[in-house]
């Protein structure tokens, strides 16, 4: 995908996301961090009847405040378009945005956070408690780290925290949706930054494909 289709960091970090064109009439909803990979499902299948806005990925670092932002965006756009999906998991807010979604009457992505559900969830289930020690890496989060992870830690000023914050994590995974050695890269600095064991797992988009590629195929094209 060509860097002029994608979002920039502020957009996916602090304004939120949108894409539409004429003649779109489903909506999607989403976390910013998946912005980049749902514009390159989007372009890859001809989607073109899914409009797309996301809301400001940061809100991972307030899970609390996500059931909200999500309620007040479908109550936003309901009447502008004749089926709304929302791309979340549940994302920390304890089944809340489960049951806001059957409320509204709206579907959202199984599964209980984007890790899983890039992986597959049931092959992440698989994993059981063998990665209970497992610290998780998107593409997004590889890109940024320091806004999402290390800074709101507060490690970029206390850097003797480290060990405090992640002394119970043994490795950290790094599940790749794209082929980018300099993520890659980045992710293994990461890694090493912690204090963790390095591993790469190629997931590429996961059940987030799947899920998208069934809602567009329910709705029809005008």
């Amino acid at each position: 995908m060509h860097s002029d289709d994608l979002p920039d960091d502020e957009s996916l970090t602090i304004r939120g996301y949108t894409d539409t064109a004429a003649r779109q009439n489903v909506l999607l909803i989403a976390c910013g961090a998946l912005a980049r990979e749902i514009l390159d499902l989007k372009r890859r299948n001809g989607w073109d009847h899914l409009a797309l806005t996301c809301l400001p990925a940061i809100l991972h670092v307030h899970p609390e405040r996500i059931t909200q932002a999500v309620e007040d965006a479908v109550a936003r756009h309901r009447n502008d378009f004749d089926r709304i999906f929302v791309v979340y998991a549940d994302c920390g807010t304890g089944g809340l945005l489960e049951q806001a979604c059957k409320r509204l009457g709206v579907e959202m992505v199984k599964g209980p956070h984007c890790y899983s559900f890039f992986e597959g969830n049931d092959r992440f289930a698989q994993h059981g408690d063998e990665e209970a020690t497992a610290f998780y890496l998107t593409d997004f989060l590889a890109r940024q780290f320091d806004a999402f992870v290390w800074k709101p830690l507060g490690l970029d000023r206390h850097p003797q925290l480290r060990d405090m914050y992640f002394g119970n994590y043994t490795k950290l995974v790094y599940q790749a949706q794209i082929d980018d050695p300099e993520l890659t890269k980045r992710a293994k600095d990461c890694a090493d930054r912690m204090g963790l064991t390095f591993e790469r797992r190629f997931t590429g988009y996961g059940d987030l494909e799947r899920t998208l590629s069934d809602w567009a195929s329910r709705v029809p094209r005008d």
